[in-house]
């Protein structure tokens, strides 16, 4: 099975600099780099137990799912 072709709808944030000058302090104190995308989300809002079945088929499917909004 080959993979998608295309990803997410996720769109880098615009920063300002006082933001950005946030943002690197984070990484600093984390210890990795970090993206900032726009607040809008292409993926679903999933209820606890949807959740829970969905990290229990990602444990027997050994992958990782992700889920959407539909349209």
């Amino acid at each position: 099975m080959s993979a998608p072709s295309s990803g997410p709808d996720l769109r880098p944030a615009a920063l300002d600099d006082s933001a950005l000058d946030d943002l690197r302090r984070l990484e600093e104190r984390v210890g990795t780099p970090l993206v900032a995308y726009e607040a809008a989300s292409p993926y679903a809002e999933l209820t606890d137990d949807q959740l829970a079945e969905i990290q229990r088929a990602e444990s027997a499917l050994g992958v990782r799912l992700l889920a959407y909004r539909r349209g």
